[in-house]
């Protein structure tokens, strides 16, 4: 430890500069071993393998039972140690008062009392750490087997047991069962301690022990009701922390639609409710914890009230060495009764924890023999299921998809095609596995990639996502790049493929994010691809691209079934099934089945009738003898060529900051004044000092009025002597409930006060801020920082305070007895200071690197159950389990060396004090017999016993490391905020905007200081009842518009004007709760299907359904058992991709606003949809602005007005008509590619 602590004196430590873990330590052989004792336990078990609460301790038992017996015999060995004192105390007073005593005796006794403090110190130092290190690998034992089991879930688990609720498992549960390690030997050591003491005061006081022993049962027996209350309030508040948790996830991942929405003030107050619910909860507990203190820190108190009472009662002669020996042995009583409370509470809170872990390993698994893998030689048949019917909850009587039956042979092109909701996702689902099987079988032969319809991207380079654990071949990577029209961006980004990509990858485009998604699965090289709508989300030019270069070109001869609503695809599949109400009605050739049913015209009808306005008299064109667009390159090279402006300076997603240095007082002063200005805080004082002084005087009054022996005449009467006790001891134990009372009622205030400072502060911060941070970033402050505002850091700073009053007073009376133990005492008080300090540089900031750590586990937890589909899929679960192992490795290294740390300075601390002690002693034994009552003496003694500067400093050193949780609130309680949500002075009228006219003047925006522009100075009028349509390939700047319309982009340069207004100078919320959008992530929230349409609970059930019939799901909702209540789970996931979009529909038909933004919200949907879409659109907002992003051609087809972006600046910008007359036009290319594609 010597070598870091030196470098942390010097330098501001890194993760780099702290060592690596020992191998028995690391998480993989820590992991490893636990798995194999866990798998021979079950295969050995009656219970069929099926996880128990006593399986899983009986496991971790015997991961770790060198460690358990190790540890508990320096237990045993630092108790024995501890009881030298007070057996010999009496022995030494006899010395003392006896003036023929020869001088090596009482040498003699110092030495016995230097080397047991010595023994006690080496022993409870090695124990400490052996116990941190032991918690430390059950730590790490259940980190990797939750995240193990999280990749492993079912679906249906996966909808039981949502993410909030299972970070909280990682974040709270685990880290309490490793602290439990802590009060492992409490649970035998405490009766042992006292049975040791009953014993010591049984051979100085008699039979009086025997009402000690009574009264020490009495408190036990009180501890019972004490301890369920607690454990059902344990129980309560981790159930209301994990609604709080789910809630405050599902926040964070869609803030982006609540911004757009003007609703994040409304979940803001949803999660300060749930926070509400949660401390009352926290009340309760920590009011039961402060009786239960109470009780136990008044125990000795009372139970030597008790002894000395029975004492007087029974005659048994009271000898002031005699209380001396009962005194130092009530000492350690003291800390046995004060331990039990917090090892019965940690039991309780243990169970709760293992519970709950339980419930999450007991989840059901996907089943791995529902798909049946065939042989490899087997050479026809790729893909084949027979008489299927799949669900995703087989408790639920509603099958999703029944009577399934097709075959797939090698090199089969087949495409999915059906209506909105019909299946047609669940049916690459149920291939992959992931469906429950009710009936049929499913046979799969070859690897398969997956593409999902929603994009899973890691957090992590672009370059990783694609390569996806496979090894670097740099040309098959660039012709992949090449296919799949990424070389462009890649070249725009700073830092090319290393571009790190934010959470969920915030920091693309759609179309990006799905581009990525299919470069990852080609470079996989599987026999079976499985594409679910894999070009929704990208523009026509580029969905064309991609077809002929993936599908037709690399994909060529490998069997691909890919979900699609692109009509104009179809005649290039081997085979098409056409679904309906989750059953395939039609199979067959393009050919064969276009006149065999109607489910199939239904769809080539739609998209027939959309494109024959193509050739209608309002376009007046003839592109028929165009030549192709392949052939046509005379492209304004300006604008084709990639400009690199401004580079940013950094990373978008860098590493987590943390302070350095010293914690600022500003932190103290800020938590000590947060509540009622710190007025509490004298009181505080003034309850923990009077209790002390009241403890001194009730000894020294019992020593100095009780005789030195039997022979000496009793200065007071037995009945004065116990009464003055008594009214001492009451009063004292009053001032440690006041002090406990005012403790925890600032701390519960202080707690809730910093709760709703950081999630106002962060639910106002801008959408830049989202991008640049990982979620689990903010939910680790939520989670561990909160809960440890809520209890540790209260609880701490008692201890701190008990501890500095306590070390005064000791020192006060030792040193009133001999004034020369100053003269040892101030510099062992200067060299324990400068050990701190040396010591807490490196300690302070391996804390920090602890909390900096923690995080990343969490997010990649988060990330990982979000993708295990795809995980799954392409058999990376080895890969990203390693990838977990790590991150708990480097999370244990700052954990482990701290530990390390705080022994150090420990041990030195012990060391020091225990040569003070025996130096005193040294003192009294050589003064003059007769000057000063051995009583008194005895009494200096019986407190050296527990004088111990290294108690201070511990706890000075845990509250610093504790309050950072508070340093890092406080850094998402001071985040620059968004423009105000209201301008009083600048309210528009209620009617605003009445004509939705949008003025667009020199609009400049870039994503941060450094960052390149990405709309460069746009200039245009979008009339008042106009429809207009922005086009442009992906990355343009379509998204930005939107973006900067919405005030989620401020303006470099350049205004926004909405009917006369500018929008920069009025309220966010006034701006946005007036503009509707349809984003292109159809964002469900889980809850009721009335809370998804009306967060704001503005509209009444019957607006509900006319606008539910309007977007054609009134039918469809009525069916349901809920009706407006029906069920929607985390992500909308029991509801299709097109029914999410529809339901967004239904949210802007209930707002009607004037100014409507399409963000490319019909990608997911099919053709029919998306001109069902169109039609509510066209009848219902035909006096609003509509401003269209559109990546399919038919979805702008009545649009008045096309804006072409092209890289940030305006290429066309007219109506369609008259583009398409200039045959050069980029609109016209557009148009023209996409006749030709579809002229069949």
């Amino acid at each position: 430890m010597s070598p870091l602590l030196a470098l942390g004196y010097k330098k501001t430590l890194d993760l780099e500069d702290v060592p690596q873990l020992a191998n028995c330590d690391s998480a993989s052989v820590v992991f490893a071993h636990f798995k194999n004792k866990l798998e021979s336990d079950s295969d050995d078990s009656t219970t069929g393998g099926q996880i128990s609460s006593l399986k899983l301790v009986k496991v971790l038992i015997f991961s770790i039972w060198k460690e358990i017996l190790w540890t508990a015999l320096l237990s045993i060995v630092c108790t024995l140690a501890s009881y030298v004192g007070p057996y010999l105390i009496g022995v030494f007073v006899q010395y003392l008062k006896s003036p023929l005593q020869p001088k090596y005796k009482g040498y003699m006794l110092v030495y016995i009392f230097f080397i047991s403090k010595l023994i006690k110190c080496l022993s409870e130092r090695h124990l400490f750490f052996q116990l941190r290190k032991m918690g430390n690998r059950v730590r790490a034992a259940l980190f990797a087997i939750i995240y193990k089991k999280g990749l492993m879930l079912s679906s249906q688990s996966k909808r039981d047991h949502p993410s909030g609720k299972n970070i909280n498992l990682l974040s709270v549960d685990v880290e309490r069962i490793g602290f439990f390690s802590w009060y492992l030997h409490d649970i035998w050591r405490v009766p042992v301690q006292i049975v040791l003491s009953l014993l010591i005061l049984y051979k100085n006081l008699g039979l009086a022990s025997l009402a000690a022993f009574v009264a020490t049962i009495i408190l036990m027996l009180v501890n019972v009701p004490l301890g369920k209350l607690q454990e059902k309030f344990q129980g309560g508040l981790m159930d209301s922390k994990d609604r709080r948790m789910k809630a405050t996830t599902e926040a964070l991942r869609n803030m982006r639609i609540l911004k757009l929405q003007g609703w994040e003030m409304k979940f803001l107050s949803k999660i300060i409710k749930l926070r509400n619910f949660e401390t009352i909860w926290l009340k309760k507990l920590i009011y039961t914890s402060v009786i239960t203190s109470f009780v136990y820190l008044s125990a000795p108190m009372f139970v030597s009230m008790i002894t000395f009472g029975c004492c007087i009662l029974m005659r048994i002669p009271l000898e002031s060495w005699k209380i001396l020996s009962a005194f130092a042995t009530f000492e350690i009583l003291q800390g046995s009764i004060y331990n039990l409370p917090d090892t019965i509470s940690m039991v309780i809170q243990t169970k709760v924890s293992l519970d709950r872990i339980i419930t999450f390993l007991c989840l059901d698994d996907l089943h791995p023999n529902i798909v049946h893998k065939l042989p490899k030689d087997d050479d026809e048949v790729a893909v084949e299921i027979v008489n299927g019917s799949f669900s995703w909850d087989l408790r639920s009587l509603n099958l999703i998809l029944k009577d399934i039956n097709f075959r797939v042979f090698h090199g089969m092109r087949v495409a999915v095609c059906g209506s909105t909701g019909s299946g047609k996702s669940s049916l690459l689902s149920c291939i992959l596995g992931e469906m429950l099987k009710e009936s049929g079988d499913i046979k799969l032969n070859g690897t398969k990639a997956y593409v999902a319809q929603s994009p899973w991207i890691q957090s992590g380079k672009i370059v990783d996502n694609i390569l996806f654990g496979k090894e670097m071949d740099k040309e098959k990577y660039e012709m992949i790049l090449k296919a799949c029209s990424l070389k462009k961006d890649i070249e725009l980004c700073a830092f090319g493929d290393q571009t790190m990509i934010g959470e969920r990858g915030i920091n693309l485009s759609g179309g990006q994010k799905q581009r990525i998604q299919i470069a990852r699965a080609l470079y996989h090289d599987a026999d079976i691809y499985l594409l679910d709508d894999p070009f929704s989300a990208v523009d026509a030019h580029t969905r064309t691209h991609l077809f002929k270069e993936c599908l037709l070109g690399i994909l060529g001869s490998k069997t691909v079934i890919h979900v699609t609503h692109e009509v104009e695809f179809l005649p290039f599949a081997d085979l098409i099934l056409v679904m309906r109400d989750g059953r395939i009605t039609q199979t067959g050739k393009y050919e064969e089945i276009l006149n065999s049913g109607t489910d199939f015209m239904e769809l080539v009808g739609e998209h027939k009738k959309a494109l024959a306005e193509f050739n209608s008299d309002e376009f007046g064109h003839n592109l028929c003898n165009e030549k192709s667009i392949q052939d046509d390159k005379e492209k304004n090279p300006k604008n084709n060529k990639n400009e690199k402006l401004a580079r940013p300076e950094g990373q978008l997603v860098q590493q987590e900051e943390r302070e350095k240095g010293g914690v600022s007082i500003s932190v103290y002063w800020n938590y000590v004044t947060a509540a009622y200005k710190g007025a509490f805080v004298p009181l505080i004082l003034l309850a923990q000092i009077l209790f002390q002084f009241l403890v001194i005087f009730s000894n020294y009054w019992m020593v100095l009025a009780t005789p030195v022996s039997k022979d000496v005449k009793p200065h007071v009467r037995g009945s004065t002597l116990i009464y003055v006790y008594i009214a001492l001891t009451l009063g004292s134990s009053l001032c440690i409930l006041i002090r406990s009372m005012l403790i925890v009622t600032v701390g519960y205030k202080t707690s809730t006060m910093f709760f709703n400072k950081m999630h106002f502060c962060i639910f106002r911060a801008p959408s830049s801020f989202f991008d640049s941070t990982p979620n689990g970033r903010i939910l680790n402050r939520a989670s561990i920082d909160q809960s440890a505002v809520d209890t540790t850091i209260p609880h701490q700073i008692e201890e701190v305070l008990i501890s500095i009053i306590r070390f005064l007073g000791t020192a006060i009376v030792m040193s009133q007895v001999a004034w020369q133990i100053l003269i040892v005492f101030i510099p062992m008080t200067v060299t324990c200071i400068w050990y701190q300090k040396y010591y807490i540089s490196t300690t302070r900031e391996l804390s920090r690197l602890v909390g900096v750590c923690q995080a990343p586990i969490l997010q990649h937890f988060s990330e990982s159950s979000s993708g295990s589909t795809t995980i799954r899929c392409f058999n990376q679960e080895e890969r990203f389990i390693d990838a977990n192992l790590k991150l708990v490795d480097e999370y244990f290294r700052p954990k482990f060396h701290l530990s390390g740390a705080m022994e150090w300075l420990c041990f030195r601390m012990d060391m020091l004090a225990s040569i003070t002690y025996a130096v005193s002693l040294i003192f009294l034994i050589s003064m003059l017999k007769g000057v000063l009552s051995p009583g008194v003496m005895g009494l200096a003694v019986t407190y050296g016993l527990r004088f111990s500067f290294h108690g201070v400093i511990w706890d000075l050193s845990s509250l610093e490391n504790k309050i950072i949780a508070i340093e890092r609130m406080q850094q998402y309680s001071c985040i620059l905020s968004e423009p105000p949500l209201l301008v009083e002075e600048n309210r528009p009228d209620r009617e605003w905007p009445s004509q939705g006219k949008v003025d667009i003047v020199d609009l400049q925006i870039r994503y941060g200081l450094h960052f390149p522009l990405v709309l460069r100075g746009l200039t245009c009028t979008f009339p008042g009842g106009m429809k207009i349509g922005i086009v442009g390939r992906t990355g343009s700047g379509k998204s930005t518009l939107v973006q900067a319309l919405f005030r989620l982009l401020e303006p470099t340069t350049g205004q926004i004007w909405i009917d006369g207004i500018n929008i920069a100078q009025i309220g966010l919320h006034d701006l946005r709760s007036r503009l509707s959008i349809i984003p292109q992530d159809p964002i469900m929230f889980e809850g009721t299907l009335r809370s998804n349409l009306d967060p704001t609970e503005e509209y009444t059930d019957e607006q509900i359904w006319e606008a539910l019939d309007k977007c054609q799901l009134g039918d469809e909702v009525r069916k349901k058992q809920g009706m407006l209540d029906s069920t929607v789970t985390e992500n909308g996931e029991n509801w299709s991709m097109g029914q999410r979009q529809l339901l967004c529909l239904g949210r802007v038909l209930l707002k009607k606003s004037k100014v409507l933004v399409l963000g490319e919200a019909t990608a997911s949907v099919d053709t029919a949809t998306d001109y069902l879409i169109q039609q509510t659109l066209r009848q219902h907002f035909s006096g609003s602005t509509i401003i269209t992003i559109a990546h399919r051609i038919t979805s702008i087809l009545d649009i008045d007005m096309v804006l072409f972006l092209d890289n940030g600046l305006i290429l066309e910008y007219d109506s369609p008509a008259k583009l398409l007359e200039i045959k050069s036009s980029s609109f016209a290319k557009l148009v023209k590619e996409y006749t030709q594609r579809c002229s069949f």
